[in-house]
């Protein structure tokens, strides 16, 4: 393989390299061991996920998305927001398109430097129900926006120990074998919450998770009884606008809105993955 021309791309801090992979230009044979190299931090590029588009004759692109461990997942919000716009400057597709991932079609709108996304509707909702932690129970709720996760109203969100009880929760037997994303959130104030989050396949709290906080938006909405759209702030102090219809519980109309950053445009060497 000679050089491959990637994006840097950020939304609200979660970050991705992203590769316009429609002609095949990434041949390699062991794709997980090259991903994990590419996106360790301090050795080379780094990166929370990796992110292929290719060619796909029912929408406008496909993409195939890895988390930084070289795990594929079915779906990122941030990510879909970043390559959306990846799409839109590159003339893969125009500001309104749609693209295939894992976890079915997703249509997004690009508004210049924010991106509109169109999530599918949460499945296997829970509410309020109770885990046995090591250190004793907890109260959390779990729903599937795409990928699943566990979201948890926390009294202190400044000192909780998010890696900690995160990667206890993330490998939790009621979770397995899939394991789950962890969401802490601090209560309801002016229809906006604050939250952090441990992700699975980063297996680390990362500054932003979309799928994430449309989890715990609808949580806090089903709980409180909140018209959207319910703002979300992330640990990087991005701000992302969760919108939604509701009806007896179920949600659907469900978009995810927030920024879409071009960091740089490069090249990957040899050495970027060879070491």
């Amino acid at each position: 393989m000679e050089n491959i021309t990637f994006f840097k791309m950020s939304g609200s801090g979660n970050d991705f390299i992203i590769i316009d992979n429609r002609n095949n230009v990434v041949e390699v044979k062991d794709l997980k061991s090259f991903i994990t190299k590419v996106c360790a931090r301090r050795m080379s590029v780094g990166a929370d996920g990796f992110i292929l588009i290719e060619n796909d004759d029912s929408a406008d692109f496909k993409w195939q998305f890895f988390n930084s461990d070289g795990s594929r997942a079915e779906m990122c919000g941030n990510g879909a927001r970043c390559a959306a716009r990846f799409a839109y400057m590159n003339k893969i597709a125009g500001p309104d398109m749609s693209f295939v991932t894992d976890a079915g079609i997703v249509h997004a709108r690009v508004l210049d430097g924010r991106v509109k996304v169109n999530m599918m509707e949460p499945s296997v909702c829970k509410y309020d129900y109770q885990i046995q932690l090591k250190d004793g129970p907890i109260t959390v709720s779990s729903l599937n926006t795409g990928v699943p996760h566990v979201v948890i109203i926390a009294d202190d969100l400044e000192n909780i120990d998010v890696v900690n009880i995160g990667r206890e929760i993330r490998f939790h037997e009621n979770y397995a074998p899939a394991g789950t994303n962890v969401n802490f959130i601090s209560g309801i104030k002016d229809k906006t919450i604050y939250i952090r989050t441990y992700e699975r396949g980063v297996e680390d709290e990362t500054l932003a998770c979309g799928t994430g906080s449309i989890a715990s938006a609808l949580v806090v909405a089903y709980k409180n009884k909140i018209e959207s759209p319910v703002n979300v702030i992330t640990r990087s102090k991005g701000v992302l606008a969760i919108h939604y219809k509701q009806d007896n519980g179920r949600f659907y109309d469900i978009y995810l809105e927030g920024d879409a950053r071009v960091i740089y445009k490069g090249e990957l060497g040899k050495d970027a993955w060879q070491y």
